[in-house]
């Protein structure tokens, strides 16, 4: 049995689906699933909830074509870095979001070029739900590296306890022999199992279907539909820290 290779596969089903879809800007904004504008949003709030400053310092792993980052842009006014595996999608979010001192790089592996105690976020959207349960410990415990002792490393995951979340796995049935980037599903004993070992406490998990998201203004979704006052991301959110020493 072959292993199976994450960035290959994403790198390989990106190359695919760029001749089946649309070009230009409409492409590479819905390469990362869609909802590129209102999605962007409510991942920076969820940060901003979470305690992120304006001068703080986010690493943004499997930063995609810039949904997080371009909205993150008219708010933070420290420092940036966002990773992937696909150098399409990292050079248009370099160009997307145009600020000269914030640092987009490809990377190969399960590694964050950052050194020691840096960071003040580092958050992961739709990117766990795409690894093995190893490789997503491993980079769990390289964002705890990289991470300041005050801050605070975020994620989004699926979870069969989360209704709307079946469809997901509905969908992994369709397409469980087809060359595709894995849905992985996560559940709390494992967070707090991978917490505990990792010297992490728990500070909040959020359902996916649950609005938790304080919003700026509304927000519209593709579909047409409102997000008011409250939003969610779909996936459930997870917020842990440092334990204190």
């Amino acid at each position: 049995m072959n292993k199976f290779d994450y960035k290959e596969t994403y790198n390989r089903w990106f190359t695919q689906w760029r001749t089946t879809h649309r070009s230009g800007d409409d492409a590479m904004k819905a390469a990362i699933g869609g909802e590129f504008e209102g999605f962007g949003i409510l991942e920076r709030e969820v940060l901003i909830q979470a305690g992120l400053r304006q001068d703080g310092y986010v690493i943004d792993i499997g930063c995609g074509s810039g949904r997080l980052a371009k909205p993150l842009s008219d708010y933070l006014t420290g420092s940036y870095l966002g990773t992937d595996v696909v150098p399409d999608l990292v050079e248009y979010a370099r160009k997307l979001v145009a600020r000269p001192a914030w640092r987009f790089e490809v990377v190969d592996g399960l590694t964050i070029p950052e050194a020691d105690g840096q960071a003040d976020i580092v958050c992961f959207f739709s990117v766990l739900t795409h690894l093995l349960h190893e490789e997503s410990y491993v980079y769990l415990r390289e964002a705890k590296r990289v991470l300041k002792p005050t801050g605070k490393i975020i994620f989004s995951f699926l979870e069969f306890s989360i209704p709307v979340h079946w469809a997901v796995f509905a969908n992994n049935i369709e397409t469980i022999s087809s060359d595709h980037p894995l849905n992985i599903f996560l559940s709390r004993d494992a967070i707090e199992t991978w917490a505990d070992h990792l010297g992490l406490r728990i500070e909040a998990i959020y359902d996916g279907d649950k609005p938790h998201i304080h919003l700026p203004h509304p927000i519209v979704t593709d579909s047409g539909a409102v997000m008011q006052d409250m939003g969610a991301l779909g996936q459930s959110v997870c917020i842990l820290a440092p334990m204190p020493t």
